[in-house]
């Protein structure tokens, strides 16, 4: 194998790559060569002259040297870096218990009351864990048990989380991270390429040739699993007629509906708190993690009673840092600041002024050919060619490093790498936004 081709194998969009990295400062270069020489060759760095952090408040970043980036990309922090009122619940919390669910706690259950009532439909319950992975994981697990079945279907460029079962459906990971025997992909409902009005009905018909390999293969369809904003697949927001059809032909094949809301939900699509709820279906399980405990490691599946009862009868679940006392103090508090703060309506319309600026930047520079997204969730695809919509991922690398290095901190996402991933925390502001397209209307000048 060479050189070239060990690289590739493990590339990650954005990352750092230390063997063309150039301008890196004496003490920058130390670091990575610390960290390379402790953590390992599987960690990955962003940019390609890596960030410090040394501290954060609210939407800005900290180096050692005092220096301040804007987080533009941060969706773990939902209510912003250090919110006092997540800290201090569980600073509270932490001083007076720390312990797992097998014992009768309050907390928990106000806590998964008050989140049950966010849903619309039917009643659910609610299973706690500590990662967006073990949330999917567990999902994924109960919908095989419910059906009896074994197939995944997925997107194409889907992640879903790191365990072994999950990275097994995520291909994002990339070429050389194994899926799953009975894992399918269909294409992402590109509305860039495909006329909108046809995308629900196409992604059905997609989503029902690989039910009928699945069947055929006495695999079945056990879950069919989305994050409705398609983040990973290049951010397809609109249109929202697309997840009922497939939910009706998932249903009818004995399948289940998991919708994945660790990117989508909370909020973040501006629209409605969770970002299933904009497409109008009632999934089976409803998965959430990252943006939960603003950076605490809590998450959780939610489920309608029958997909959990017959799993619930055959097996014991038990996660000792799920769901545990500081977890449900931490995620109670990100819950009362999205309401307490109006946080959903601040993403609508902070993300409409983020929207418009790169509507207004694309009338001036013909490499941006499409801008979308919902709430503070805004792609931007860059092209070579708007007539031919040829993907340029250099030219989104060259933004994403131009705005680092202008401290303005947003990534890059989609199968080609070539769309902005624009991802605040739900606390960013007009001022915040104008300096983000400020500075990406520079280095767009400058390309």
């Amino acid at each position: 194998m060479t050189a070239t081709t060990s690289a590739q194998r493990g590339k990650m969009v954005n990352g750092f790559d230390p063997a063309t990295a150039t301008g890196l400062t004496e003490e920058s270069r130390k670091l990575v060569t610390r960290r390379s020489e402790l953590l390992g060759p599987a960690y990955r760095l962003f940019y390609s002259n890596p960030v410090e952090v040394a501290r954060a408040k609210g939407v800005l970043l900290y180096d050692s040297e005092g220096n301040e980036y804007l987080d533009a990309y941060n969706n773990v922090v939902s209510v912003g870096h250090c919110h006092p009122r997540v800290v201090d619940a569980i600073t509270q919390q932490a001083q007076t218990i720390c312990t797992h669910t097998r014992y009768i706690q309050k907390g928990i259950l106000d806590y998964a009351e008050d989140l049950l009532g966010t849903f619309d439909g039917p009643k659910r319950h609610a299973m706690f864990t500590c990662t967006g992975s073990e949330a999917n994981d567990l999902a994924v697990r109960m919908a095989k048990h419910h059906t009896g079945n074994q197939g995944i279907i997925i997107t194409e460029e889907a992640y879903h989380g790191n365990s072994e079962l999950t990275a097994g459906f995520s291909p994002s990971l990339g070429p050389y991270s194994p899926l799953g025997t009975y894992v399918r992909r269909v294409p992402a409902p590109d509305s860039y390429r495909i006329a909108p009005e046809k995308i629900g009905a196409w992604m059905a018909e997609q989503v029902q040739i690989q039910i009928v390999d699945l069947q055929r293969r006495g695999a079945g369809v056990a879950a069919f699993i989305a994050d409705s904003m398609f983040s990973s697949d290049g951010i397809f927001s609109h249109p929202t007629d697309v997840l009922k059809p497939v939910l009706d032909v998932v249903h009818k094949a004995g399948g289940v509906f998991i919708a994945d809301e660790v990117q989508s939900g909370f909020g973040r699509s501006g629209e409605k708190l969770w970002g299933y709820q904009r497409h109008g279906i009632t999934p089976d399980i409803i998965t959430m993690g990252k943006p939960m405990g603003n950076g605490y490691p809590v998450a959780a599946a939610v489920m309608l009673p029958e997909i959990v009862e017959k799993f619930g009868r055959d097996n014991r679940y038990f996660n000792t840092f799920g769901g545990n006392t500081v977890a449900m103090a931490a995620a109670q508090a990100v819950l009362n600041v999205i309401r307490d703060e109006k946080l959903v309506e601040n993403s609508l319309r902070t993300g409409k002024i983020l929207r418009d600026g790169f509507h207004a930047l694309a009338k001036k520079y013909e490499q941006i050919g499409d801008v979308r997204g919902s709430g503070l969730y805004v792609g931007v695809e860059l092209v070579k060619d708007r007539s031919t919509k040829e993907p340029d991922a250099a030219a989104a690398s060259a933004v994403v490093n131009g705005l680092r290095a202008r401290r303005v901190l947003i990534s890059a996402t989609g199968p080609h790498a070539n769309v902005l991933k624009v991802r605040p925390p739900l606390v960013f502001t007009e001022a915040n936004a104008d300096r983000l397209l400020t500075e990406a209307e520079a280095v767009m000048a400058s390309l």
